[in-house]
């Protein structure tokens, strides 16, 4: 079979599309009536999603339910660990209209409707719809944010929560799909090999964050099956613990490691 190969290897960040290092507190009810307090839910360790959407934007919904499908795979990990709010991006739209947004995006396993979310968006960097937001951590700071929403980002979301789930148990699995994973040297000076074995063909992405969830790496290779290895020059990154994550498909890998020149 002939191989195509999309290799990428680069030092890259993820960077924020607002000058918000932290999150916005918020607290009270919200449209079910429940009472909600961001700060709380970042201190008992969840990562919460925030999506600001505009009632009649059709582009709003589709983002919402990929995250919601990728949040539930995280939560039948991490039962109850991914939360998410929806907000109008403006104060004018009441909670019948976000509970009804909510209902029939069918993203209501994820999402909790609130309202008035005009200060939330534009504390976090602006109008344009919609809006994603993760946060995470005790320090309560922004871990992902942007205004121009792509399937790519279902990807770097789910990358920042498992980072920030995993950053002090090593591997964690979910499904299964690949095996015999090694990072070594560990620690690693100017290159790591990543080696590990799928066990069908497969499509594959191995992503390298930071501990904070910032992506650093990047390399992605089509329809194999069996070992591979993959050498990754680790001479630019800060002395520190990374993440080597491998994504096939619908399924994930992670495994530590540390940097030290």
């Amino acid at each position: 079979m002939t191989k195509s190969y999309l290799l990428s290897i680069t030092l890259l960040f993820v960077i924020s599309l607002s000058d918000a290092q932290t999150a916005m507190q918020f607290s009270g009810n919200s449209c079910n009536g429940d009472p909600v307090d961001l700060f709380a839910d970042l201190d008992a360790g969840k990562a919460v999603l925030l999506h600001f959407f505009m009632p009649n934007c059709g582009a709003c919904p589709p983002p919402a339910q990929r995250i919601q499908k990728m949040a539930n795979k995280i939560n039948a990990v991490f039962p109850g660990k991914v939360i998410g709010y929806a907000f109008p991006y403006e104060n004018s739209s009441s909670c019948i209209v976000a509970s009804n947004w909510v209902a029939t995006s069918n993203v209501s396993t994820l999402y909790t409707p609130m309202d008035s979310g005009e200060a939330q968006v534009a504390y976090y960097g602006g109008f344009g719809m919609p809006t994603v937001v993760l946060l995470g951590g005790m320090d309560h700071r922004v871990l992902f944010s942007t205004q121009s929403f792509s399937s790519s980002d279902t990807t770097i979301l789910r990358d920042s929560i498992l980072a920030l789930f995993n950053s002090a148990t090593g591997i964690q699995d979910l499904q299964g799909g690949v095996n015999s994973f090694n990072v070594y040297p560990n620690p690693a000076n100017d290159n790591v090999s990543v080696t590990f074995t799928l066990t069908e063909t497969s499509d594959y992405t191995i992503n390298i964050t930071d501990i904070t969830g910032k992506q650093v790496a990047l390399i992605s290779d089509e329809k194999q099956k069996g070992v591979v290895t993959k050498q990754i020059n680790t001479t630019a990154l800060p002395n520190g613990n990374y993440i080597a994550r491998i994504l096939t498909d619908e399924n994930t890998a992670t495994q530590k490691f540390t940097v030290s020149h």
